[in-house]
């Protein structure tokens, strides 16, 4: 006991005297990497490790969100990675009373949403943002289905998959989960997205209202503008982007996503999770 406390004084004392006080670059902070860390790494006090999971409730619960990091994907920045995004301007170890971070990222970084004005000026003019979706639509049973590897998705595809009338959400899981492209740090132009015969199809023979898809664009890279328009120009379809399938299986889920209340904004990242 008398071990811990003098411990305990040496470490008050490193924080309240200048010439043993750590850099003031405050964020992220490493445990025991700093002259002034009071943690116990063992002995009376085990170490501090934050939990991170993917499955939740046995296996009940999927998280389909991808962690945002500063080298995931970005379709908006020069050299195709997000970069730093998190800053802590007030820092506890600096003499904040807490601690306060502030971000900014683009809307449509990692898993997002897209709201009609994404594509459409004059939605955006309107008010069609991110706050005007439907939440009823965001969640709700969802079918998850594996698309044919070897194409992007055009009509023939979506013939192919034979999805029921009545089907209102459908996660499209397609190469780019198996090449594990939202893991890479730059951005490919050769996923896998929707065709704009794909699109049209999808719009004219389905039910489908929530179109999910496992890369930063429901729309092939050579038909983005067009697979875009034919989505989003009736204001029905939703679209959510970049989610993460991988190790699930195929079939009936129910799904829950919302987006932030962005007013103005055509983008929204999105946490969704689903539930067997």
């Amino acid at each position: 006991m008398k071990t811990v406390l003098l411990l305990l004084l040496l470490c008050s004392l490193s924080l309240t005297l200048p010439t043993l006080s750590h850099a003031t670059s405050a964020y992220p902070s490493v445990p025991g990497t700093n002259p002034a860390d009071c943690s116990f790494s063992d002995g009376d006090t085990a170490p501090l490790i934050p939990p991170r999971h993917e499955v939740y409730g046995n296996g009940r619960i999927f998280d389909i969100t991808h962690r945002i990091t500063t080298a995931m994907p970005s379709y908006f920045s020069p050299d195709g990675v997000l970069g730093q995004f998190l800053w802590l301007p007030h820092s506890m170890k600096n003499g904040s009373i807490a601690n306060m971070s502030v971000f900014k990222l683009p809307t449509h970084t990692g898993t997002h949403i897209d709201s009609p004005g994404h594509f459409f000026d004059h939605y955006l003019d309107a008010g069609f943002d991110v706050d005007t979706l439907d939440l009823e639509v965001l969640n709700g049973p969802a079918l998850l289905v594996d698309v044919p590897r070897d194409k992007n998705i055009t009509a023939e595809v979506m013939k192919s998959l034979n999805i029921p009338k009545g089907v209102r959400r459908v996660l499209f899981r397609t190469l780019n989960t198996d090449r594990r492209l939202m893991f890479k740090n730059q951005f490919d132009t050769s996923y896998v997205g929707f065709m704009k015969d794909g699109a049209k199809w999808l719009v004219e023979n389905t039910d489908i209202k929530l179109v999910g898809i496992d890369y930063l664009s429901v729309a092939a890279f050579d038909d983005l503008i067009t697979s875009h328009l034919v989505f989003l120009e009736s204001r029905e379809i939703i679209l959510v982007e970049a989610l993460k399938l991988d190790d699930i299986q195929p079939g009936i889920y129910s799904v829950h996503c919302l987006p932030l209340r962005l007013q103005g904004a055509e983008g929204s990242p999105i946490r969704c999770i689903l539930i067997k």
